[in-house]
């Protein structure tokens, strides 16, 4: 459906610093991942800092959480990029250098395309969908829902 795309955002608990050396395998693999994102069919946006990644930035006031938010114009292309692209590499050793998360820690949301979320949509969205479970608000890759015809509220 044009007039939208497909915003996510997902968290991830830090197992140690990230200057640590256990997180040095993530660390080296963030720019050759975000670039291979910024060059994915479908790809809009993603959320970054001067240094070109977000990991200083911080969600839910805590510290142990980084977090990945992006843009999409489709599920079909974040699908493709998050499972079907070297990401996929990247993800299988998440355990290596996260802490299991026993909430949901990924929510998506469509936006209206030529709009960007804020941190505090993506807050927002990944509460809700913890106090809610997927509903056309916030949802998951297992159990997404269509865009509506007029724009979601917050």
């Amino acid at each position: 459906m044009r007039g939208f795309h497909l915003a996510q955002v997902n968290v991830a608990r830090l197992a140690a610093p990230l200057d640590s050396p256990q997180l040095a395998g993530f660390v080296a693999n963030l720019q050759p991942i975000n670039a291979i994102a910024d060059a994915s069919p479908g790809f809009v946006w993603r959320l970054q800092t001067e240094a070109g990644d977000a990991t200083a930035l911080r969600i839910l006031d805590d510290d142990w959480l980084i977090v990945n938010m992006s843009v999409w114009e489709s599920l079909e292309a974040l699908r493709h990029y998050v499972y079907r692209s070297p990401h996929a590499d990247v993800l299988r050793r998440r355990q290596e250098w996260f802490k299991r998360l026993l909430e949901h820690h990924l929510a998506l949301w469509w936006i209206e395309a030529g709009t960007l979320p804020t941190l505090s949509d993506a807050s927002e969205r990944l509460l809700t969908l913890r106090a809610e479970g997927p509903t056309e608000h916030a949802f998951t890759l297992k159990e997404p829902y269509p865009p509506r015809r007029q724009a979601p509220t917050p």
